[in-house]
């Protein structure tokens, strides 16, 4: 039973791990031009996607894709994500370390 575990387990990860490089081909593609190549914004206005959670991630694109949450650019951007897509796009940016230094 332990050895079932440990496989699901390992199998899980693997397909995080398969979902991030997805997720960042898709978002070097169609997210970089504002979010930046590693999800540092580089547009005044867009937020910092590195290092945020992956549900957070994915509600909002899904809330822009159904019309709940409106931006002019990422309406038109998340329209036609599918569910695996806003996934892999999710994992991609949670995927990425951000550290915090305090002043």
């Amino acid at each position: 039973m332990k050895k079932f575990v440990f496989l699901l387990a390992l199998l899980a990860f693997n397909s995080y791990a398969d979902d991030a490089a997805n997720g960042r081909a898709k978002a070097d593609a169609a997210c970089a031009l504002c979010h930046g190549q590693y999800g540092i914004a580089t547009m005044p206005g867009a937020p910092n996607l590195a290092g945020q959670n992956a549900i957070y991630v994915s509600e909002q694109l899904k809330n822009y894709r159904s019309g709940k949450r409106h931006h002019e650019v990422m309406t038109y951007i998340a329209k036609p994500l599918t569910d695996a897509e806003i996934a892999q796009l999710a994992a991609w940016f949670s995927s990425i370390k951000v550290s915090v230094e305090t002043p």
